[in-house]
């Protein structure tokens, strides 16, 4: 769905292009529609806070079913990950100097998986652990991009909008489970031109995502619930074709 609707908005964004070009001359030679493809190098940083667990006890009444219990998440490390990313995007001229666009970027495929330990504690004592590994995808963002034209083959610019991925999480004893995180994005930028059309550009871009109660159920019955936020960074390079 999530795809569907970006695919919506991009074709959204090129046919508004296309029209808006056709109707009025341009306020500098960086006005209008753009798409471009890029590579580089990402790296996300989670944020997991201690959760409640709720533990079967396998004894019945008058005993209790199950017992209050803690978790927390040990060891995690950072996703560090090749990428790839795709965008489409229309700026508006506003005068010789100056561009207002907006636009789209979609990561597409999975990042590279790390690893962190979960355990489940009663008491303060740990009762319960399982090394588990985790995933970015389905990450994409919305965004506006104020812009200055330094010259008709030169464009510095800034991103800030709305961001979203989904984080999957899975261990042995633990099936595959995800959480869609989502956020605020800001970046800069630099575009140059390398013929009539085509451009080369460089991108910095970083992410903050809120917190996502995550909760799963262990093959031994017992229920987890944890916080999860983090901060994405990444750094992409590509080329670009501006209509």
């Amino acid at each position: 769905m999530k795809k569907i609707k970006i695919s919506l908005l991009l074709t959204t964004i090129t046919g508004f292009a296309a029209t808006g070009a056709m109707a009025q001359s341009k306020a500098n030679a960086w006005e209008g529609a753009y798409g471009q493809l890029g590579v580089g190098y990402g790296n996300f940083a989670p944020s997991i806070s201690n959760g409640t667990a709720t533990i079967p006890t396998g004894r019945s009444a008058p005993y209790p079913a199950t017992i209050p219990g803690t978790t927390t998440a040990t060891n995690v490390n950072n996703i560090n990950t090749g990428l790839v990313s795709l965008a489409a995007g229309y700026n508006f001229g506003i005068n010789q100097s100056y561009v207002l666009g907006i636009g789209a970027t979609y990561y597409p495929g999975a990042s590279s998986s790390a690893t962190g330990t979960l355990n489940t504690l009663y008491n303060g004592n740990v009762v319960g652990s399982t090394n588990a590994t985790y995933n970015i995808k389905n990450l994409y963002n919305i965004f506006l991009s104020p812009g200055y034209v330094i010259d008709k083959d030169r464009l510095a610019y800034l991103k800030i909008g709305y961001t979203s991925a989904t984080i999957g999480l899975s261990s042995p004893i633990l099936a595959y489970n995800s959480s869609t995180l989502t956020g605020v994005n800001i970046g800069l930028g630099y575009k140059q031109m390398i013929d009539t059309q085509w451009y080369a550009f460089g991108e910095f871009n970083y992410a903050s995502y809120g917190s996502q109660t995550a909760s799963a159920t262990t093959t031994t019955g017992t229920s987890v619930s944890n916080s999860i936020k983090g901060t994405g960074t990444d750094v992409i390079v590509g080329v670009g074709y501006r209509f």
